[in-house]
Formats: C-alpha cells, sequence, structure tokens
C-alpha cells in the first residue's frame, strides 16, 4: 500500500501511482518538473509553497486548492483549466482518479478556523483508499472516516499531538497509519515514535518521513 510514496518534508507527500503526485509540497530539493497533480490542504506557507511548486510543475500538471488560493494561484500564471477548486463534504474526480474532501480545523486552538473551508482528502488509487488529515485537531467529521491508509500530524502545537493522532487513527482503524507534520517547523521523531506506541497492535505504523 506504501509503495512508492515518500513523506519527503513536514507534511509533504509524493506518491508515484497512476500519476506523479504531490500534496503539499514543502522544501522541495529537486527540479523535477514531474508533478501531474498537486493537492493543497491550506494556504498556510508549509503546506503552499510558491517555491516548492516551481520546482515540480510542468506545463499539463493539475493543481487543486480550496477556494480561497484561487486569486493566488491565478496570480501565479496557472491556467485556470488546470486548477479544481474543493469545498469541505465533496467528492471530485481528476485525471482518473476520485477523490473526496474532509473538513481540517482546529477544535481548541484558532490557527485552523472552520469558516476558512480547508480541507483534508481522501484518495482512491488502484483500489486503496488514503486519507491525508491537513492541519487538523479531531473532528466529528474525520471521526467518520474510512481508508485504508491514514497520514495524520502529530506535531501538536498546530494540529494534533501524538496521544490525540493515536486516538484518532484508532476511531478510525486504517491498516496503516503515517506520522506527519513533524520535524521540521513543530514537533520531533519522538512524536511519531510516541504516536507508533499508542495505536492498537492491528494497525501498522509506518514512519515515513526522512531523517
Amino acid at each position: 500500500m506504501l509503495e512508492n510514496i515518500e513523506v519527503l518534508c513536514h507534511s509533504s507527500i509524493k506518491m508515484t501511482k497512476k500519476k506523479v503526485i504531490y500534496v503539499d509540497p514543502f522544501t522541495i530539493q529537486n527540479n523535477d518538473h514531474d508533478a501531474d497533480i498537486i493537492w493543497i490542504t491550506h494556504s498556510h506557507y508549509d503546506h503552499y509553497s510558491e517555491a516548492d511548486i516551481d520546482k515540480i510543475v510542468k506545463q499539463d500538471t493539475v493543481i487543486i486548492i480550496p477556494e480561497d488560493l484561487l486569486s493566488q494561484v491565478l496570480k501565479k500564471g496557472w491556467k485556470s483549466d488546470k486548477i479544481i477548486t474543493v469545498k469541505p463534504n465533496e467528492c471530485y474526480h481528476v485525471e482518473g482518479i476520485y477523490f473526496e474532501t474532509v473538513p481540517a480545523y482546529n477544535v481548541n486552538k484558532a490557527f485552523h478556523p472552520k469558516k476558512n473551508n480547508w480541507v483534508g482528502y481522501i484518495l482512491h488509487i488502484e483500489g486503496i483508499t488514503y486519507y491525508i488529515a491537513g492541519d487538523t485537531d479531531i473532528t466529528e467529521e474525520n471521526k467518520k472516516v474510512k481508508c485504508d491508509v491514514a497520514f495524520i500530524p502529530v506535531g501538536g502545537t498546530y494540529t494534533m499531538n501524538a496521544k490525540e493522532a493515536a486516538q484518532l487513527a484508532n476511531e478510525i482503524k486504517p491498516k496503516v497509519a503515517v506520522p506527519i507534520h513533524y520535524g521540521s517547523i513543530v514537533g520531533t521523531k519522538q512524536d511519531a515514535i510516541d504516536f507508533q506506541k499508542l495505536l492498537l497492535p492491528e494497525i501498522t505504523c509506518k514512519i515515513l518521513l526522512h531523517d
């Protein structure tokens, strides 16, 4: 399920599946210009980074964004037919891939207000469902997610901490849980280890973030 999937840095994920997919590209090392599709969860600089997008974008790359990013993306010069704007709790298709949006927001802090309509994504690829939670706490919406693989923030401060992240994983019971959102701006590898220790035995934890 995790073949050809990397956590590059922080919450930056690359999947080489049916397409070359990036989610929240950040601190990209190489100018590969290989992205077929880019998913952005929200507008904070560590998730929507134009400098990093410039390293992966090519002529026909499709970008998927929350609605509040549209003016920035258009200003950047992106062609409107290569932009998909999304809202929470909706379903979409892009380049033969079905995906859903899940609200991503804080419940006990103010960094990610629900009113901003920022999102996580459930990607359906080659018969496997991947949930990328985005910057979120435990919510009524994400407790209902069904997925095979869950990428969950564990670094605390702006998102769930390791204990809360494990609580969400144990609630939704993916086959595999991958900790993200640590090791750079916030959180350490210890948060990922603590998350792993708190998971139910039937959930496999994979720590993919590059050291």
